[in-house]
């Protein structure tokens, strides 16, 4: 399940990886950074309301499907969740809107917290089809749903911003985006409620599995978007773009990898454990996070190398040289935030100790808020970046251990070992090109480092790696074959 998911979900990810970039590269152009500024604080500000209020039911909506279909309960499970969605979707639209009345913000901030909200509607209703779709093991149904939002949403957010709507028009976009793919899936959703009814009690075993859950996910976002809101207070929000722009580049980048391997590896691991038990986790699990390895740890170092010319590529020029310093330090905060995230985490839910998770999130949270505090006034921009990096460390050991009291998910440390010895072969081989600048340079040591890095590793087979080609190849050999 874990490589028919790998490779269903690879055409989206491209999709999403490109779209990141080419979002990077046009809105950092076709924005001010005071603009652009306004469209990080109020895409962070989206992504705390969608968490806090959505969130749990989307985690309950993936967790327990398998067991409510095999008990034939799946029209009870479908309505209760969208109908409690919707009773909570109309409180947030009351606070929402007079928030939006009665606070003294900028209007052009406001406009794209306006248009920020009408998103969070529509992504509630998408994700909570797609993570059905998922659940059910309908891959290219739920890679279609992102492959939509994000390219169709790119477009249109670009279009406005062209039209000089100003830092809404990615959140415009963006809500434009889960709108149509909004049309297009609730009509199917909406029949799987069909003689079901609400359940009370199913909102409270849902609640006590997905609220911690989220509140886990709140204070990660915490974690991910405090720094600009501190930096803003602080300094400005010109301070806020620069930031953002380099903090995008390398965590988007590596983020699309993450996102790609969880989706496939989150269902694989619940069936595993489900139907195999712990012994067919054990293994799955190995897998998935010896991959991980060998695909995220040699990315995170090449972002740091080619940081300069990365950003001369994909960055405007007012925001580059900015970004360029923030890049690398961003891309070893990413590898942290994924592995913690994509992997470590998976045993809470797992093992459904959602408030174990909770405590986890809880350390680096409230570090990172002490450090932004303690740096940004002394150190600017860095200061942020620096306590990003150190905060995302802290997560990563939180996560690992306290994970061992829910289940204790393997440590492929032969294949991190390995995989580290090849990334540590490839740096001085990139280091070696010359540094002549713009799209040359940036391909030319993207190409060494990924054929250095590739060598080293079927060298040493580091996580099985000359197996694993051979299983991939098989399994798109299979795809591909005639009928």
């Amino acid at each position: 399940m874990f490589w028919r998911g790998v490779l269903g979900y690879l055409p989206v990810n491209i999709v999403q990886g490109l779209v990141g970039l080419l979002t990077i590269y046009a809105f950092t152009r076709l924005l001010t950074p005071d603009q652009y500024g306004h469209y990080a604080l109020a895409l962070s500000v989206v992504m705390l309301v969608h968490t806090l209020t959505f969130t749990w039911l989307e985690a309950a909506m993936a967790r327990f499907q398998p067991r409510e279909a095999a008990g034939g309960n799946l029209a009870h499970h479908f309505a209760t969740i969208y109908r409690a969605w919707f009773v909570l979707a109309a409180a947030l639209g009351v606070i929402a809107v007079t928030l939006l009345l009665v606070l003294p913000l900028e209007q052009p901030l406001k406009l794209a917290l306006a248009f920020g909200l009408v998103a969070t509607f529509a992504k509630g209703l998408v994700r909570l089809a797609q993570e059905h779709r998922r659940a059910a093991g309908r891959v290219a149904s739920a890679a279609a749903v992102d492959m939509i939002t994000t390219a169709g949403g790119f477009a249109a957010g670009v279009a406005l911003a062209a039209l000089g709507l100003g830092g809404a028009a990615p959140m415009a976009g963006m809500a434009a985006g889960f709108a149509v793919c909004m049309v297009w899936v609730l009509p199917s959703e909406m029949k799987l409620m069909k003689g079901g009814k609400f359940e009370a009690a199913r909102v409270g075993d849902y609640a006590g599995y997905g609220l911690p859950l989220a509140g886990s996910l709140i204070l990660a976002l915490v974690l991910s978007t405090t720094d600009r809101f501190l930096l803003a207070g602080f300094l400005n929000e010109q301070s806020v773009g620069v930031y953002h722009a380099g903090y995008s580049l390398a965590n988007r980048t590596l983020d699309v990898m993450f996102i790609w391997l969880g989706s496939a590896a989150g269902p694989a691991a619940v069936a595993a454990l489900e139907f195999g038990g712990r012994a067919e986790l054990e293994r799955t699990a190995r897998e998935q996070a010896s991959f991980m390895l060998l695909l995220t740890l040699p990315a995170a170092a090449g972002l740091a190398l080619v940081s300069h010319p990365l950003c001369q590529v994909l960055i405007g020029e007012s925001l580059r040289e900015g970004a360029a310093q923030v890049t690398p330090w961003i891309a070893a905060s990413g590898l942290f935030a994924g592995l913690t995230t994509y992997y470590f985490h998976t045993a809470f839910t797992l093992g459904k100790a959602t408030r174990l998770l909770l405590a986890a999130m809880a350390i680096p949270a409230i570090a990172n808020v002490i450090l932004n505090i303690v740096l940004i006034p002394r150190f600017g921009v860095m200061g942020a970046v620096w306590a990003t990096a150190a905060s995302y460390a802290l997560g990563l050991v939180a996560s690992a251990i306290l994970g061992r009291r829910a289940i204790a998910l393997p440590i492929p440390w032969d294949t991190l070992a390995r995989a580290g010895l090849a990334t540590a072969v490839m740096v001085p081989a990139v280091m070696l090109v010359p540094a002549f600048g713009g799209f040359g340079e940036l391909i030319a040591k993207a190409c060494v480092g990924a054929a250095v890095y590739a060598i080293t590793v079927l060298m040493l087979d580091a996580g099985g790696a000359r197996g694993q080609l051979t299983r991939v190849r098989g399994a798109l050999q299979s795809r591909l074959a005639p009928g």
